[in-house]
């Protein structure tokens, strides 16, 4: 790693105050962005999606448990996988800590996977996760959000992900899709975001990026090639 290095403490405090006017900016910018997507207009969502849960089958309304926010995390976990995506257990490693926090500001947090629901309890416990986590296999949910592909989908080239033709030839994808009930129990369709919009819920990335080496995923064959279950580094 090539640094410029120094011992002048006048020249690193001059620099990192140039880098906080720009952070400060980016802030500023962030808030602004936040604002225009609670601004987006609401969908509704008609189709009656069920979902497998512990307590039974339940409703896309019924997942709010008493909330009037629901925010879904995608995880790719397919019917036929043993195991759930190690990049997704990346993700859901910071999950468990906010759940309690979430649900103070009236928002319902839940994963969603197409995997029946002993085998997303399975891992679940493997990975000593305790957060809600639910089975689409019954319905077209994780379909008609785009993160779960049919192959005869992927052959035509008509799958879209993240707004735009997928790209790649995977069956399911990563993704927070974030809904509103309101008083009178219609559901809508407030925000979707997939690929790199979902790092924002990724705390250890954001603690990668401000140490000295970042991810340090350069030179890699694909940038989470290093990511293990956590279970199995070192293994």
């Amino acid at each position: 790693m090539s640094q410029k290095l120094t011992e002048s403490r006048s020249e690193w405090l001059s620099a990192r105050k140039a880098l906080l006017a720009k952070e400060k900016a980016l802030t500023r910018m962030h808030d602004e962005l936040s604002a225009e997507r609670r601004a987006l207009p609401w969908l509704r969502v008609t189709e009656p999606y069920t979902f497998d849960t512990p307590d039974g089958a339940k409703t896309l309304p019924q997942l709010f448990e008493g909330h009037s926010q629901l925010v879904v995390y995608h995880f790719m976990f397919a019917p036929e996988w043993e195991v759930g995506c190690k990049s997704c257990s990346f993700w859901a490693d910071s999950f468990n800590g906010a759940v309690e926090h979430l649900a103070q500001r009236d928002v319902r947090f839940t994963a969603v996977s197409r995997a029946p629901l002993p085998k997303l309890q399975a891992f679940q416990r493997r990975m000593g996760w305790t957060f809600s986590w639910v089975s689409s296999q019954a319905s077209r949910f994780n379909f008609d959000f785009n993160v779960s592909f049919r192959p005869e989908t992927l052959a035509s080239g008509e799958a879209v992900y993240n707004y735009g033709p997928l790209g790649e030839s995977n069956t399911e994808m990563p993704g927070f899709s974030v809904f509103a009930k309101d008083a009178r129990g219609d559901v809508f369709h407030t925000y979707g975001t997939y690929g790199r919009g979902i790092e924002v819920a990724n705390a250890a990335y954001q603690l990668l990026d401000i140490s000295p080496k970042g991810r340090d995923e350069d030179g890699l064959s694909f940038s989470m090639s290093w990511v293990r279950l956590r279970d199995q580094y070192g293994r």
